[in-house]
């Protein structure tokens, strides 16, 4: 049954009730999701640091629960790749390198969710667990090249925000100069600069997951792919993303 508060008038973002607020985002299929995340990848540094000795019961149940949630987190992509479809549609591809940039960030990521969903249907026993293996390896692939474009992409649009940074900034000092008032200049530019914390932000999270998963590529081995990096990697991206999330909810 819905709750009532989903009927009463959105009040401010800022003076919502945090309960409220709290309900409006685990409401949200990424909501719960980011809140997984959070608890996979502390268990995961838990593990790795190793906080509880591997001959301690709990040990194993801390594995039990970290894999019963990395399982969990892969039901809540079923779906998801069209997000990215719609993502791609909405894009502004004015430039062939727009256009490039869209269809390795879109594309990639679209292509990640796709096959996660088989490997769902795989490690939940629905499908042959033969084909995990290889699903694992497309899925990973896939998620790579959609950080690269999606790092590619992120970047430029820092590029355009301290563009227009600096061009405010110009137009608040002419404006200083002559007297006018520059509340609303002061505004925009507190917004600007918020977006650009944001974009930075979601850039370090897109790196934190494509170290990740160029350690599933490589199956753990290699350099920066130490179990309690991916750990601490994943942590950033998870409360980076559930940050963002809670921000825009």
């Amino acid at each position: 049954m819905e709750s009532n508060t989903q009927t009463k008038p959105k009040s401010p973002k800022n003076n919502r009730d945090f309960l409220i607020h709290l309900e409006a985002y685990l409401a949200k299929r990424d909501g719960v999701d980011k809140l997984l995340k959070i608890s996979r990848y502390a268990t995961k540094i838990i593990l790795s640091s190793d906080l509880v000795p591997a001959t301690h019961p709990f040990h194993r149940r801390l594995k039990t629960f970290e894999s019963n949630v990395g399982l969990s987190r892969k039901a809540f992509r079923l779906g998801k790749f069209i997000q990215d479809i719609n993502s791609l549609r909405s894009a502004k591809l004015d430039t062939t390198q727009n256009v490039i940039i869209a269809l390795i960030a879109y594309g990639g990521e679209g292509v990640y969710y796709f096959v996660e969903q088989f490997v769902w249907l795989a490690k939940s026993g629905l499908i042959s667990p033969t084909h995990a293996r290889v699903l694992q390896r497309i899925s990973a692939w896939a998620e790579l090249i959609g950080y690269v474009g999606s790092v590619s992409m992120k970047v430029k649009e820092l590029k355009g925000i301290s563009f227009d940074e600096r061009c405010l900034l110009s137009s608040i000092e002419i404006a200083v100069t002559r007297g006018d008032d520059v509340e609303p200049e002061m505004e925009r530019l507190g917004k600007l600069r918020e977006k650009k914390l944001m974009k930075r932000l979601s850039l370090v999270q897109d790196v934190a997951d494509g170290l990740m998963a160029v350690a599933d590529i490589r199956d753990g081995k290699g350099r920066l792919s130490g179990p309690l990096l991916m750990a601490s990697a994943g942590m950033v991206s998870a409360v980076i993303s559930t940050h963002k999330n809670w921000l825009s909810c």
